[in-house]
């Protein structure tokens, strides 16, 4: 019985541990609003960045395709938060939090190799977060969002670990 009890804190912080873990992405439509902008506004802006400057066509011709379909997707969800009339962070927040989340990648050569690695992570992470958020909401609008904008974010995946290809053999070949 003594051993048992000693157990428990141990079982019980496990359980806790795991409830954390599986509630990490279930987020209510209103926290999942606010942080997929935040993270599509540091997208667009890191992407601006990188279209200003890069000289690579390939690099420009990937920025364009982010930047138009990421602020399409923030303007969509912002009508989903007006038509469910739910409490959003105010722009300078969202803003504020977008600006934390912009991968900082360094001029030089490396710019562009770098901008195309940060690129695949974060829109790995994006396709994840929407994927958790399409499977837990009951919200038909964000569901409808979700199944409207995976495609794109698959496609900027393919086109991000195609750019980090070419830059890297431009790196070897160069």
């Amino acid at each position: 019985m003594k051993r048992m009890a000693s157990r428990l804190p141990t079982i019980s912080f496990a359980v806790l541990l795991g409830l954390g873990a599986s509630s990490a992405f279930a987020q209510s439509p209103a926290e999942f609003i606010n942080d997929a902008s935040a993270k599509g506004m540091a997208d667009i802006e890191a992407s601006r960045l990188a279209h200003q400057k890069t000289e690579s066509k390939e690099v420009k011709d990937y920025t364009i395709v982010v930047i138009n379909d990421r602020t399409t997707a923030n303007q969509h969800l912002a009508k989903i938060a007006k038509k469910l009339d739910l409490p959003v962070a105010p722009r300078d927040e969202v803003a504020s939090k977008a600006k934390v989340l912009i991968p900082q990648v360094k001029d030089g050569d490396s710019f562009d190799a770098a901008y195309a690695a940060s690129q695949v992570q974060t829109t790995q992470e994006a396709i994840e977060q929407l994927k958790q958020e399409a499977q837990t909401t009951d919200v038909p609008e964000i569901k409808a969002f979700a199944a409207e904008t995976l495609p794109k974010l698959e496609n900027h995946l393919k086109m991000a670990k195609a750019l980090e290809a070419s830059q890297h053999s431009a790196r070897v070949d160069g």
